[in-house]
């Protein structure tokens, strides 16, 4: 069973940038598509990103150009780049697959934009 740890949040300023890094403690070559999610206080969990098994991505429209997210097999580990954060883009930020499965979801790791 993979189990997802999320890392890599914190506090950044606005327009700043952060990585995170999500590392599955089994496999990911089963899983076709991998996707980070967010949630932030108040709203509901909302889809952030996805990466298939052979590298495509798409991404929300409130993040693309921003955000990019890749996925690296043989270190079975999904990662998000971002860059020009803003205030709206603190949340809670979770890797699971796409669809998510409940069993899949994480501790998540927190990213606060703020100056």
């Amino acid at each position: 069973q993979v189990q997802f740890v999320e890392s890599g949040g914190g506090l950044v300023q606005p327009g700043g940038s952060l990585r995170l890094s999500c590392a599955a403690s089994g496999s990911t070559k089963s899983i076709s598509i991998l996707g980070w999610y967010r949630q932030a206080p108040g709203k509901q969990r909302e889809l952030v990103a996805t990466i298939t098994s052979g590298g495509s991505t798409s991404y929300a429209d409130s993040v693309k150009g921003r955000f990019t997210i890749s996925r690296d097999n043989t270190k079975n580990t999904v990662y998000l780049q971002m860059n020009s954060l803003k205030s709206e883009d603190t949340a809670v930020y979770y890797c699971n697959s796409r669809p998510p499965l409940s069993t899949l979801w994480g501790q998540g790791t927190q990213v606060t934009v703020s100056s």
